[in-house]
């Protein structure tokens, strides 16, 4: 399968400051995270791939379109929900959504379809004739969302989609990127400071740090690569065990009469702890590998 976005030694420098450091990766996921702090380059990263920005070396590609010879092919392709409002005053909603479907390339009459489409899919239909303006913090999220998927994008870009939302308000957010990922009909970026919604959404991460690569990675499958810390639940004589245990090398703690959490060492595997059960008459009842949640791999990649 050809990747969604492929970023190829891409570099982007504004004046003599280097912002994007030779990025190089296969973005191939449904749903792609793209996390870091402040000032790693998120940004212009999003806007490198809008072609808003010329990269200074290298060059990236979108569905094997390239970002600078094929712009024009790119944006109907795309959908972008920006960070901050880019409203026009005195218009409603569904004439601004008809708008920019308009801008995609939709024709006239199609774009207002789908507008009125895209607003009830979101939750706005009842209030599509207001005033932008007139919109809580909330609702504009939402008209940004729906400007962003009324002409049928391949690829959905969403920069802090749920920046400031209350929780009701998040929730349904959430629930929309997760509906519109599991459709099938198009593969998102979603780039947040909320390890919390990346983590709801998303299958793949790319960590940037002071412009470069930190991570990228399938999150299911980087959980999983952490086999090292182990949960234990055992029946008899947890005393001789942890002992024995503890002979191996392995470092321990008792967290309750039958539980125990250690750290595999080099050369330890896992036969090695039911070999060792058997020999001090314990049952070993539940054995689990802890996972790394995203914000601990956000954190190693900091480091």
């Amino acid at each position: 399968m050809k990747p969604v976005i492929d970023l190829n030694g891409l570099s982007v420098q504004f004046g003599s400051k280097q912002i994007l450091k030779d990025l190089s990766a296969e973005l191939r996921g449904r749903a792609i995270g793209l996390l870091g702090p402040n000032g790693a380059g998120k940004t212009t990263l999003i806007h490198t791939l809008l072609g808003f920005h010329p990269p200074s070396g290298g060059a990236a590609r979108i569905f094997d379109q390239d970002i600078t010879a094929g712009a024009k092919e790119i944006r109907a392709f795309i959908g972008y929900m920006p960070e901050r409002d880019s409203f026009i005053a005195k218009m409603s909603c569904v004439h601004f959504v008809s708008l920019m479907a308009e801008l995609s390339g939709l024709p006239p009459e199609t774009a207002l379809e789908r507008a009125h489409e895209a607003l009830f899919y979101v939750g706005l239909g009842e209030a599509r004739y207001r005033q932008l303006e007139t919109y809580s913090l909330g609702m504009k999220q939402l008209a940004k969302l729906a400007q962003a998927i009324v002409h049928g994008p391949k690829l959905i870009i969403l920069d802090e989609p749920t920046n400031g939302l209350d929780p009701p308000t998040r929730q349904r957010m959430i629930r929309l990127i997760r509906e519109i990922r599991d459709s099938h009909q198009a593969h998102i970026l979603i780039s947040s400071h909320l390890l919390r919604d990346v983590e709801e959404c998303c299958e793949e991460i790319l960590i940037l740090k002071e412009g470069r690569i930190a991570t990228y990675c399938n999150l299911e499958e980087e959980r999983k690569a952490n086999r090292k810390f182990l949960e234990m639940e055992t029946r008899g004589d947890n005393q001789a065990f942890v002992a024995a245990v503890g002979r191996l090398g392995c470092e321990y703690a008792m967290t309750g009469e039958r539980r125990v959490k250690l750290i595999l060492q080099e050369g330890v595997e896992i036969r090695d702890l039911y070999k060792l059960a058997a020999e001090q008459q314990v049952q070993i009842r539940r054995l689990n590998f802890k996972r790394d949640s995203l914000e601990d791999i956000f954190l190693k990649a900091m480091e």
